[in-house]
């Protein structure tokens, strides 16, 4: 019987397996990677402590964290494995059942799975990711400095995207697929009054254009039925985010958009016994020293629940 089962080893599960060894609480972490979505950047500029750091590197150093305290006593790691379910038993316990359909006993679970990215559905998107074409404003926005760039998606994280990128892009041409923003008016008003900002809606992406890099994209104007061509150097794409909530969709309470509903003041979620952070959550923000943040504020209660 372990006291905290973590699933996951992004910056959320990486700080848990920390202070749950801090703490002495047995502990298992199961991880099918170390890093979370970081691991794919090519360079991350807003990781506290770190002015520039590879997302490789970055994962690196999250597995050799936790492997420092790594203590089949203490802090259990089980890599390259992933949870398939976790189910309450009737005493108010866990049961997490992993790909290999063995079973592991917990008095309390951390939920860290995050999330992954909307992909666009374009022509050519694929090949140009991480050349040119990327899913994180903050992460590499500063890189497209005096340039002209793209941002795709029309909600409020597209917005705020865009309104990133003007502080240092040349222009931000942002297209929204429907016939009306998604974010919220005072936002939409307040970002487009910039000069060198333009939105376009009705457009729908059908192709990214380039060789070893973006030059563009083609959009398909769903109110003329015409095709259009955009010249950028980067496109930002903000479209949603997908949350891998499935192996307790059938346990907590989940929101609209599946990701699960946790307390901001103690990260609990609908389940006494079950914590959550990160991507996977309904938080407001999505950036991984929040997710590393708020996984320390769930350890601090579990550590209070397990022993007070």
């Amino acid at each position: 019987m372990y006291d905290l089962i973590i699933i996951g080893a992004g910056p959320a599960g990486t700080a848990a397996g920390v202070y749950a060894a801090r703490k002495r609480l047995k502990t298992l972490l199961i991880t099918e990677e170390f890093g979370g979505q970081s691991v794919v950047s090519d360079v991350i500029y807003n990781w506290i402590g770190e002015p520039e750091i590879k997302g490789s590197e970055l994962a690196e150093s999250f597995k050799k964290h936790l492997e420092y305290y790594a203590d089949d006593d203490i802090l259990t790691l089980k890599p390259r494995l992933r949870a398939n379910t976790v189910e309450k038993n009737d005493d108010g316990t866990f049961t997490v059942i992993d790909s290999n359909d063995e079973t592991y006993q917990t008095k309390t679970v951390f939920i860290a799975t995050g999330s992954v990215r909307r992909k666009l559905p374009a022509a050519g998107a694929d090949e140009l990711e991480h050349k040119g074409l990327t899913y994180c404003a903050s992460c590499d926005g500063p890189l497209f400095t005096g340039m002209d760039v793209i941002v795709v998606g029309g909600g409020n994280a597209g917005f705020e995207s865009a309104a990133q990128l003007l502080a240092y892009t040349k222009s931000v041409t942002l297209l929204q697929r429907g016939d009306e923003y998604k974010a919220d008016q005072i936002t939409v008003d307040k970002v487009l009054a910039h000069p060198n900002m333009t939105g376009i809606l009705n457009a729908s992406t059908v192709e990214v254009h380039g060789d070893t890099f973006v030059s563009g994209l083609t959009y398909l104007d769903l109110s003329t039925n015409e095709k259009k061509k955009l010249d950028a150097q980067g496109i930002f794409v903000e479209i949603g985010q997908v949350p891998n909530s499935h192996i307790v969709q059938e346990l907590v309470e989940l929101n609209d958009f599946k990701q699960i509903v946790a307390d901001p003041y103690t990260q609990r979620t609908s389940i006494v016994g079950v914590w959550a952070a990160g991507d996977v959550t309904d938080v407001k923000y999505h950036q991984n020293n929040i997710s590393a943040g708020d996984a320390v504020k769930a350890l601090e209660d579990i550590y209070k629940y397990l022993h007070t």
